[in-house]
């Protein structure tokens, strides 16, 4: 499967699904604050790692797929989780793509120029994740 961008997939959602997706990154976002409130920032912003909308995204997805594969009076059960581990390898390959930038900002933005160990770490993590996407791609 190929990676891109499809706009026409925001005519298939529905508002209701749109606002579960909203309210599922808010509540991971909000638990992460607490979490941080009680524990400090060091933990917290381990939680922040966790890909809010993934939940909401993976059953949506998996709904869209099986509903087009039933429209042409087919089975679309293994199409959708077909669909639904793509996303949720996307998923794990972006957290590692983000681990990578946030090391390389813990470890250099004390002691260099801000605006150049951000340019650094976004540039690790599309170079880390598009590696992570390349190997996977070929196992």
């Amino acid at each position: 499967m190929r990676v891109q961008i499809d706009f026409s997939v925001l005519k298939q959602s529905r508002w209701y699904e749109l606002v579960l997706r909203f309210c599922a990154g808010g509540l991971a976002t909000a638990a992460t604050g607490i979490i941080a409130q009680k524990f400090g920032p060091g933990i917290g912003g381990l939680f922040l790692a966790f890909p809010a909308i993934l939940p909401a995204s993976a059953t949506l997805i998996e709904k869209h797929e099986r509903e087009k594969k039933e429209k042409a009076c087919l089975q679309g059960s293994v199409r959708a989780r077909k669909a639904v581990s793509v996303d949720a390898t996307g998923a794990a390959v972006g957290s590692l793509g983000l681990f990578i930038f946030a090391v390389v900002i813990a470890r250099f933005i004390s002691s260099h120029n801000p605006a150049m160990v951000i340019l650094g770490a976004t540039l690790s993590w599309v170079a880390v994740s598009l590696l992570a996407w390349q190997i996977r791609k070929r196992s």
